[in-house]
């Protein structure tokens, strides 16, 4: 007798000990789109209610919709299985519960193959695009467009003299979480629940950074202390920023964290873009990303079969 797809697709929570299977198939990933990182899943695995199963050597997750945490969603099915085959399955698991199957953050460019697999309608999800950047153009800050970051950059480098870079390792990650503590919280007056998640999935991240195989650095100051950090994870040609946090009240402390890890990435990997993820639309986030000047937006979807 076959099993069913039910039988089939085991979900088990998202947690520390899942790194390394998630890790093996979110290594498989094409799209440059957050969602298909290891930071993408295990730090909003709460929000968005992730869980996992693994199948025919594929990884399926479900969870709730990125714009709509009431209509349960899953992604991309990513391993062995052809798209078609795995559509099928999750189809088939919808079927058994009465429902109708969608995809969440789904990549623009997975559209049109999924049209072919069945009927379907789409629904940008503005919010939730993320912003990629030319790797080279963020390490160098060169041109007219970056005069204004290459003038906080100075600011910072006059009234900080003695600063230094430094890699997380053992010997500072107290520090820069006793930092984020102190520094990190969100505004009291924030109308975005997922600072107030970020927030604390950041604290998860500092708690657990040497298990989760991510890279970061710290800005240090004489006077200061730390005065900002940055946490990423590189995939294929694409570093993934995932966490910057600086002291709003040293000038040019976060211009200056976001060129010296591009700087220091791509001294280290072969580079070609950056993806600083969503502004979850929010104004000020979204007008701090555009300053940088995108060479894309990343555009996502639900995608729903009918």
């Amino acid at each position: 007798m076959n099993a069913t797809a039910t039988e089939k697709l085991q979900f088990r929570n998202v947690d520390i000990h899942s790194i390394p299977i998630l890790r093996k198939y979110l290594s498989m990933a094409t799209s440059r789109t957050c969602d298909y990182t290891l930071a993408g899943i295990y730090m909003w695995a709460g929000y968005f209610h992730y869980k996992y199963a693994i199948a025919a050597d594929t990884l399926f997750i479900k969870g709730v919709a990125e714009n709509n945490l009431q209509l349960p969603a899953f992604s991309l099915p990513i391993g062995r299985l052809p798209l078609n085959e795995s559509i099928r399955i999750l189809r088939e698991y919808c079927y058994e519960r009465n429902k109708t199957l969608t995809l969440s953050a789904v990549p623009a460019d997975i559209i049109q193959p999924l049209y072919e697999i069945g009927n379907i309608t789409t629904q940008e999800l503005t919010d939730w695009a993320d912003y990629l950047y030319n790797a080279a153009d963020l390490a160098t800050l060169k041109g007219k467009p970056y005069n204004k970051k290459r003038n906080h950059i100075n600011r910072f480098c006059s009234d900080n003299p003695g600063w230094q870079m430094e890699v997380i390792t053992q010997r500072n990650i107290q520090e820069i979480t006793d930092f984020y503590k102190t520094y990190g919280q969100p505004a009291v007056d924030s109308c975005y629940v997922t600072a107030v998640v970020e927030h604390d999935q950041t604290m998860r991240v500092l708690q657990n950074y040497f298990s989760l195989g991510f890279e970061g650095v710290a800005l240090r100051t004489p006077s200061h202390g730390i005065v900002a950090f940055a946490i990423g994870e590189y995939c294929l040609d694409t570093l993934f920023v995932h966490i910057e946090k600086m002291r709003h009240d040293v000038s040019g402390a976060g211009e200056t964290i976001n060129k010296l890890f591009a700087e220091h990435m791509l001294k280290l990997h072969d580079i070609t873009f950056i993806n600083r993820e969503e502004d979850v639309g929010d104004p000020g986030l979204r007008a701090a990303k555009m300053s940088y000047h995108p060479c894309s937006i990343l555009k996502k979807y639900n995608v729903t079969f009918i």
